[in-house]
C-alpha cells in the first residue's frame, strides 16, 4: 500500500510555491477584474470603429505561445523595456523577475477568459430593462450598477474563479518574465519544472502535480456552482 500521508506532507519549498500560486492568481483576478468588466461591457454593448480589431487582441492571449507573452511582457514591462523602464525609474517598480511580474503575466493569460465570460452573462441581459430605466431618469451609471452588474453577477464570478484556476496552471510566460526564483516567482508549475530536471525529485514533482490537479478541478466545480446559485437567486428574485 502506498505512504498516502506521504503526498499530503509538503517541504518549506513546496509550501512556499503552493501559497505563492495562490496569492499570484487571486492578484491576478482582483487586479485585471475591474478592466475585464470595462472591456466586457464594451464588447457587449457598444458599437465602433475597431471593434473586432480590439476583440482580437483580447482574446490573442488564447492562441499565443505563452512564451511570446512573456517575451512581450518583458519587451515592454522590464526594466529597459518600452513602460517599464519608466515606472522603474519614476516610482522604483519593477516587474521583472518578481512577484509582481507573475501577477502581471497570470492576468495577461487569464484575462480573455474573465472577459468571454462577463461579456456572455451581459449578452443574455435583456436590454429592454436597462433602456426602460433610463426612460425612468437613471443614470448611465445608476443603471449599470443597480441593473447591469447584479444581473451579470453570475457571469463575473464564473470569470473569475476560470482565471484563478488558469493562474494557478500559467508556466511558459511566468518562467519567461520573471524567471524561476524560489520563494519569489516559484509558483507550482515551475516547482514541478524544476523538481522534475532533478534527479531523485520525482516524489516532490507528483504531490504537485496532485495538487494542481486538485486545486483546478476545485476551482473549475466552484465556477459552475457559482453560476448556478446565482442564476437561480436572480430567478427567484424575479420571478
Amino acid at each position: 500500500m502506498p505512504d498516502l500521508q506521504h503526498y499530503f506532507s509538503f517541504s518549506p519549498q513546496e509550501l512556499k510555491a503552493l501559497w505563492l500560486s495562490l496569492e499570484v492568481a487571486l492578484g491576478a483576478v482582483l487586479w485585471s477584474l475591474p478592466l475585464a468588466i470595462f472591456v466586457a461591457w464594451l464588447l457587449a454593448r457598444k458599437q465602433f470603429y475597431g471593434k473586432t480589431i480590439l476583440n482580437s487582441i483580447i482574446y490573442l492571449p488564447l492562441v499565443l505561445p505563452p512564451v511570446v507573452i512573456g517575451y512581450l511582457l518583458l519587451v515592454i514591462m522590464g526594466r529597459k523595456g518600452i513602460i517599464g523602464q519608466y515606472l522603474y525609474d519614476w516610482f522604483g517598480l519593477s516587474f521583472a523577475f518578481s512577484w509582481r511580474g507573475a501577477i502581471l503575466a497570470s492576468a495577461v493569460v487569464a484575462f480573455p477568459l474573465v472577459v468571454r465570460s462577463i461579456r456572455l452573462s451581459l449578452e443574455s441581459i435583456d436590454a429592454n430593462l436597462e433602456a426602460t430605466a433610463r426612460t425612468l431618469g437613471a443614470s448611465p451609471y445608476r443603471v449599470f450598477f443597480t441593473i447591469t452588474l447584479p444581473l451579470a453577477l453570475p457571469g463575473v464570478l464564473a470569470g473569475m474563479v476560470l482565471g484563478f484556476a488558469r493562474s494557478l496552471g500559467e508556466f511558459g510566460a511566468t518562467i519567461t518574465f520573471v524567471s524561476n526564483i524560489v520563494g519569489q516567482t516559484q509558483t507550482i508549475p515551475l516547482a514541478m519544472y524544476s523538481f522534475i530536471q532533478t534527479p531523485g525529485a520525482e516524489d516532490q514533482a507528483f504531490k504537485l502535480c496532485l495538487l494542481s490537479i486538485m486545486l483546478s478541478l476545485l476551482s473549475l466545480l466552484l465556477s459552475e456552482w457559482l453560476s448556478r446559485y446565482m442564476y437561480k437567486k436572480l430567478g427567484q428574485r424575479h420571478a
